[in-house]
């Protein structure tokens, strides 16, 4: 096998720039840019999946994200007693009647004979099952978020060990995605984007509204962490005496070992989804996905099932996807809902994807880590710009005051430049698809 250097090259880089940013900034800066960089690799791997392998235009990124971040509350949180005894096993039912009100209605629209009878006893069972799932749901909600809304005000989780989230924020966007893509895959690829489109908003939506889940707007903070807490590693007299060893300071040791350790579990998750996904690729199966892109009509003519391998890559990818939003959530330590956006969580994963080099995995690594790290650094670089080319103007000039406030921009900006310069001169992205 022969070595690309040229590939080899642009991670140096990229490593000499985390480098860089440790010894002329901080070394917890450097890190948590590291940290997040995996993350931001992880999501690019998901995405780079549906549309490097396939083609397939999701536009809500954000939700299946959302849902990872989800996952860690519901999972790892230790569930309130207190809720759970208010209406936790009326909020259960009430689920279980809205599942059971869509099965029915599946059944009926599936079993009877089409035309006016079908459709006036469609539309009568759906509305009463509405009305019997709202009776049953909406005092438990009720009596749920009245317990302490300060501090609890939800049912809490299961209380398992975090990392067990991970999985299930993949399990909760792939079931997700199955939803979508039984619905609109298989139609013109337009109708993908506007579902995933609508689907991400709404995800967001629930969990911003929908306090007896994951309170909401008032955020889930303090979430259970994989690895030690600053202040117990500051408390242990081995620890402290190590880090004085070292000559460091204590305070600033912790941090950077905590996030050490975060950087060895994010890394570890991604060298095995890119092994799966690289061996995945390489496979008859990662041919036909190929095959498949490139001529629908073709692969359709050579008898391959072309929805349902859509299907099946759009899931897998979704499940990636919120795999990553789990991770994410989980260096948080706290869930904020408010805080999800498609700029950053679905316009900015594409742009890794396509810098990075859409169907080839290390491409959509790689602009994971290069993009994420423009993107932390580029507005302290751009104040700092903007506050040398104002060095001479009097203060108090209109002039001066827009471009200081304008440096903020310079993040959205730098954005579009590096699409723009990436798609002139390499329009495949830095590391192409073979």
């Amino acid at each position: 096998m022969t070595l690309n250097w040229r590939n080899i090259g642009l991670f140096a880089l990229v490593a000499l720039l985390i480098l860089g940013t440790g010894m002329f900034q901080s070394w917890n800066l450097a890190l948590t840019i590291l940290n997040m960089g995996l993350v931001s690799a992880i999501m690019a791997l998901g995405v780079n999946m549906q549309w490097g392998y396939a083609g397939l235009f999701n536009v809500g990124v954000m939700g299946f994200i959302a849902l990872g971040g989800l996952a860690v509350v519901v999972t790892s949180v230790p569930p309130v007693g207190e809720a759970w005894a208010a209406g936790g096993v009326r909020v259960i039912i009430a689920l279980l009647v809205g599942l059971a009100v869509i099965l029915g209605g599946v059944q009926i629209y599936k079993r009877m004979t089409p035309g006016k009878l079908r459709s006036l006893a469609l539309v009568v069972f759906l509305v009463v099952g509405f009305f019997v799932y709202r009776w049953i749901f909406d005092p438990a909600v009720e009596a749920i978020e009245a317990v302490d809304p300060a501090a609890t005000g939800f049912l809490g989780g299961l209380g398992l060990p975090v990392l067990l989230a991970w999985p299930v924020g993949g399990a909760l966007a792939a079931a997700a995605a199955w939803a979508i893509g039984k619905t609109a895959l298989g139609l013109r690829s337009d109708y993908l984007a506007i579902a995933t489109l609508g689907i991400s908003e709404i995800v967001v939506a629930m969990m911003k509204n929908e306090d007896w889940l994951g309170r909401g707007v008032k955020n889930v903070v303090g979430l259970p962490r994989p690895v030690p807490y600053e202040i117990d590693l500051q408390r242990s007299e081995g620890f402290v005496s190590w880090a004085q060893g070292w000559g460091a300071d204590p305070v600033v040791a912790s941090s950077v070992v905590v996030k050490l350790g975060y950087a060895g579990l994010f890394l570890v998750v991604l060298l095995i989804l890119i092994w799966m996904s690289e061996m995945a690729l390489r496979s008859p199966w990662g041919r036909m996905m190929r095959a498949i892109r490139d001529n629908e009509v073709a692969a359709e003519a050579m008898g391959k099932d072309v929805t349902r391998r859509h299907l099946q890559v759009f899931i897998l990818g979704s499940a990636v996807v919120g795999i990553g939003g789990a991770m994410m959530t989980t260096l948080d330590g706290q869930i904020t809902p408010a805080s999800y956006q498609p700029l950053r969580y679905t316009f900015l994963v594409w742009v890794m994807v396509i810098v990075g080099g859409s169907g080839n995995n290390w491409g959509a690594v790689l602009g994971g880590f290069l993009i994420w790290f423009f993107w932390v650094q580029v507005e302290p670089m751009g104040q700092a710009l903007m506050q040398f080319v104002t060095a001479g103007m009097a203060d108090g000039s209109a002039l001066k005051d827009h471009l200081l406030g304008s440096a903020a921009q310079m993040r959205l900006f730098t954005m579009g430049v590096i699409m723009l310069l990436v798609l002139r001169f390499s329009p495949r992205g830095l590391i192409p698809e073979k």
